[in-house]
């Protein structure tokens, strides 16, 4: 275990515009990190980071193609996970297999058997693994899981999430060129199926079930499902899932829907998720609100959730959106304003690498709300059939379509299951 003041020493892999901001948060918010590696398939990417970081450290970490020289080094305490979703849990199990405690952002996983692996590896390797589902860190999360827990917003009827973000462009499939110069597109492609190189894979590989649960619901409506979780006392898997919808405003053959409805069933109560891409009058919490006691206008905030219950209805909000319960004659209860809370989190991870301690966002957790996610989609991907999930397990009981999607196949060299 590493003193309060011992150095920690970290790896990015994956240095795109979300790596970027998760690293240099880490590097100023939390004390005595060094960043030794910047690791990218991609030539072009990573050099602005690199830059910013020799100017926060001192010197500038070392730029490298393939995470497997990160994972040799033992210098090197946790890596922080920033690629694309379908190197999530593979670069999680030889992280952790490799000794290192890791940062993995959302979607942590895309099946069920990803999910598995990932835990039984944290678990046996005794790693820290902290996930992208910031909403843990936040104090405002906290305070609304205590508030139902104590009764006052009665039984729960129903949950209603939203990630209805504003309106998504026509999409026109490139044709199959030449793999650009400095850019590795074998080791991208990684544990996916190989194939020639396409620009409209690369850059908008969330367009695709092969790289991907889609830019709504693997990007941000994992975040809405697992804030409603929290809330709502962490409940483990639905009894069943149904998701419907399809392209609807631009009927150009990707893989992934521009709109989607979900209802799951928890037991005693349901939850609906609505997860689209349209209307410019649907909008994030806006930064005025995230970093203030401001609450958002709740009507057409695009990744809220509706907890009713039987004393009154509670608006939680992402971002720094705090909550606020309203009963009879729109009588306001109470409420409780947040602060966007990317920082504590960051934070919390390096404090626990330093105590050891189980992390705001575990692994354990972060498995079940991506597991919400990627059964609504293979719901869908079955021809948008009702799936039956035995919730000790995980397993799809009564659509062998949906079961045999779930198991993700990975290409030779990129073992998850050695």
């Amino acid at each position: 275990m590493k003193g309060a003041n011992d150095k920690v020493v970290l790896a990015l892999i994956g240095a795109g515009g979300r790596g970027t901001q998760v690293i240099l948060s880490i590097k100023q918010n939390a004390a005595n990190v060094e960043v030794k590696y910047v690791c990218d398939v991609d030539a072009e990417r990573g050099g602005s980071v690199i830059q910013e970081l020799g100017k926060l450290q001192g010197y500038e970490p070392k730029r490298v193609s393939d995470m497997r020289q990160v994972f040799d080094d033992r210098d090197v305490d946790a890596v922080v996970i920033t690629t694309p979703e379908h190197w999530h849990a593979l670069a999680t199990v030889w992280a952790c297999e490799a000794g290192k405690d890791v940062y993995v952002e959302k979607n942590v996983c895309l099946s069920q058997e990803e999910g598995k692996k990932m835990v039984e590896v944290a678990a046996r390797n005794k790693r820290i693994v902290q996930c992208g589902t910031q909403n843990r860190s936040a104090d405002y999360a906290l305070a609304a899981k205590k508030y139902i827990a104590s009764g006052e917003l009665g039984a729960i009827v129903t949950v209603k999430a939203y990630c209805m973000l504003p309106g998504t462009r026509e999409w026109i499939m490139k044709p199959d060129t030449p793999v650009p110069e400095g850019l590795d597109w074998d080791r991208w492609l990684g544990p996916a199926e190989a194939m020639p190189y396409n620009v409209s894979r690369h850059k908008a590989w969330s367009d695709w079930w092969a790289y991907s649960g889609g830019a709504a619901m693997s990007g941000d409506a994992s975040h809405v499902i697992d804030l409603a979780r929290i809330a709502l006392g962490d409940p483990g898997l639905p009894q069943t899932v149904f998701c419907a919808g399809g392209r609807v405003i631009f009927n150009d053959k990707r893989d992934i829907p521009d709109n989607q409805t979900v209802v799951f069933d928890m037991g005693d109560y349901p939850i609906s998720l609505e997860s689209s891409q349209y209307g410019n009058y649907m909008y994030k919490t806006p930064q005025e609100v995230r970093f203030s006691e401001k609450f958002p206008e709740w009507r057409n905030n695009s990744t809220r959730i509706e907890i009713y219950g039987t004393k009154g209805l509670m608006y939680l909000g992402r971002h720094g959106g705090g909550w606020q319960v309203f009963g009879e004659d729109w009588k306001l209860l109470s409420e409780k304003s947040g602060y966007f809370p990317d920082e504590v989190h960051h934070r919390n991870f390096i404090d626990c690498i330093r105590s050891r301690k189980t992390p705001n966002a575990p692994i354990e957790q972060g498995v079940v709300s991506a597991a919400m996610i990627n059964l609504a989609n293979l719901s869908y991907r079955s021809g948008k059939k009702m799936l039956e999930i035995d919730t000790k397990t995980g397993v799809i009981t009564n659509n062998e379509d949906a079961a045999a999607l779930d198991k993700r196949s990975y290409r030779a060299g990129y073992p998850l299951l050695s």
